[in-house]
């Protein structure tokens, strides 16, 4: 859990609307620079006669993009654990007109319905010699965006409204580890938030916020059937599309980049680290998706051994967006 000192900061930060910005924006690399990343002048004037003053938004759509592979259970017992101070923020949190946040929050995974072979470069062994591993064929199933719905929810999403969410997201989000092995957090969040797989959750006068966990990199792409040499993708692997298709999307769905925020929760590298959850591999893709966002968007390091801290700096992140909120036309 978040210790008291961090869990009355924000509360204190939000009933108050002083929109404390994220403790942890990578300033130099990730995510612009953090002056007036929070407040109303933010987005605009103060003026109240000004049309592109910025406002507090009235309402919050949160997606939780959780990887489901084979390595995440540590990690999602963790988020779960910590959910509560999480959702306190969101539950002080007061609007322009002094009224609490109507949010709600969704779970869906980092897998798709996939179809792919790895074959492996030869290997040479010393004393036994040079080895060509067959190529395997891999079907995985995914979630392919759909949101998880279980644990008495009566509905694909939780709402403010809905009493004890802490405790119904603490269960929806263990998302268990049998999804796909290769991650694909981009493409699945586009997924749960075009067409209508998840009709009637999104809305217009609210900000979407996105949070991304995963131990591993973005592995995007919209094929099936491709061969590769192993389920480790890099930035440069054939058929993703790039980063920005991705950023263009949430900037196109949401009207403009200041109705949307990100926090993405994975390895910062270079290489890998290594925390109580095991290794994570840098995250490369999804820093670029940070950095690209730009100034509503934050890197946390899944590999500090306690999602506390990164999800403080998410809710920050979102509670800033929020306050510097585009006014709907």
């Amino acid at each position: 859990m978040l210790s008291k000192l961090l869990r009355s900061s924000f509360v204190v930060c939000s009933a108050l609307a002083l929109g404390c910005g994220p403790s942890d924006r990578m300033t130099d690399t990730v995510g612009g620079d953090d002056d007036g990343a929070a407040g109303v002048d933010a987005g605009g004037s103060d003026n109240p006669n000004d049309p592109d003053r910025a406002e507090k938004c009235n309402r919050m759509d949160l997606v939780f993009v959780i990887d489901d592979s084979g390595s995440m259970v540590e990690e999602q017992e963790n988020l779960a654990a910590n959910f509560d101070d999480f959702i306190a923020v969101l539950e002080a949190y007061q609007t322009e007109d002094g009224q609490p946040l109507d949010y709600r929050v969704a779970v869906t995974t980092s897998g798709r319905d996939l179809s792919y072979t790895i074959d492996e470069e030869p290997i040479t062994i010393p004393g036994i010699g040079t080895i060509d591993p067959p190529p395997i064929p891999f079907n995985e199933a995914g979630d392919n965006g759909l949101f998880r719905q279980g644990c008495g929810m009566s509905r694909p999403w939780l709402e403010r409204t809905d009493g004890d969410v802490s405790t119904t997201f603490a269960c929806v989000a263990e998302v268990g580890t049998g999804g796909p092995s290769i991650e694909m957090p981009l493409q699945t969040s586009r997924m749960a938030l075009e067409g209508t797989i998840n009709q009637g959750f999104l809305r217009e006068d609210a900000l979407l916020a996105l949070v991304i966990l995963t131990d591993e990199d973005d592995c995007s792409r919209p094929d099936n059937n491709f061969t590769v040499q192993s389920d480790q993708c890099y930035p440069e692997w054939p058929g993703q599309p790039p980063v920005s298709d991705f950023v263009a999307f949430f900037d196109s769905l949401t009207g403009e980049r200041g109705r949307w925020a990100t926090a993405v929760i994975a390895g910062p590298g270079p290489g890998t680290c290594s925390s109580q959850f095991g290794e994570a591999f840098e995250a490369r893709r999804l820093k670029q998706f940070v950095d690209q966002t730009g100034e509503n968007a934050v890197f946390s390091s899944i590999c500090d051994g306690d999602l506390a801290s990164a999800l403080a700096s998410a809710i920050a992140n979102f509670t800033a967006a929020c306050d510097s909120f585009p006014p709907v036309e």
